[in-house]
């Protein structure tokens, strides 16, 4: 069994980024039967999705994590929708890493308004919840990186008719992005890493589910 888990680099004037710290120290856990490989991706549109497309076709995965921080939640929150836009509004303070800034121009010209995770994110909240951790499922991943690359990962899925697992889950601000900005909330990176642990876990036992039930529907306990 293999997972991808996918981080980003630091973006919006910001030195850390706490999904790069994330997929750093998953290196030093393991899980029984599994591959985990990792993956930073840049913070510019359509360039984060293709090299985490990239890293799927080569890697196979059998579910990918893709992980962003979401500055002012308070909990992690997994994602229940990508949509078709990417989107930085005239007066967001900073664009992507590379400069651009896109005004409601659809990520796939001729793709679905949205998508919908594949992941077993109401059990990941749940589970959470029960070790203590603040989580809750969102309804939306904005029109910025973050949504491009679930958007992007839920399309291949789609498209190749994969029974890959695959969504995209915002962490809180750490501490230090935090105190750069009073008032925002913030989660210690050891919570961060004890959330994720516990979403690969569920994930492992949904993908044994469906090893033993082929004919149950892929993301069917996410819904």
């Amino acid at each position: 069994m293999k997972i991808l888990v996918s981080g980003f680099e630091p973006f919006g004037g910001s030195r850390v980024n706490p999904t790069e710290q994330l997929i750093f120290d998953l290196q030093s856990l393991s899980f029984s039967g599994v591959e985990i490989r990792t993956v930073l991706l840049p913070v510019v549109f359509d360039e984060c999705a293709r090299l985490l497309i990239e890293e799927i076709r080569s890697f196979q995965p059998d579910a990918v994590l893709a992980c962003g921080v979401a500055g002012g939640r308070a909990d992690i929150t997994p994602e229940r929708i990508a949509i078709n836009m990417k989107h930085i509004a005239e007066d967001a303070p900073y664009p992507d890493n590379a400069g651009v800034r896109p005004h409601e121009q659809p990520i796939e010209e001729d793709g679905q308004d949205g998508l919908f995770t594949t992941l077993p994110v109401s059990r990941m909240v749940k589970t959470m919840r029960e070790a203590g951790i603040p989580a809750s499922i969102s309804y939306s991943a904005g029109t910025y990186i973050c949504n491009n690359t679930m958007y992007v990962l839920l399309n291949e899925i789609k498209k190749t008719a994969n029974a890959m697992l695959g969504g995209f889950i915002h962490f809180p601000a750490s501490p230090e992005m935090a105190a750069a900005k009073p008032g925002m909330p913030s989660m210690s990176q050891e919570s961060m890493l004890r959330g994720l642990k516990v979403m690969i876990e569920v994930t492992i036992e949904e993908l044994r589910a469906l090893e033993h039930h082929p004919k149950r529907q892929v993301g069917s306990c996410s819904m």
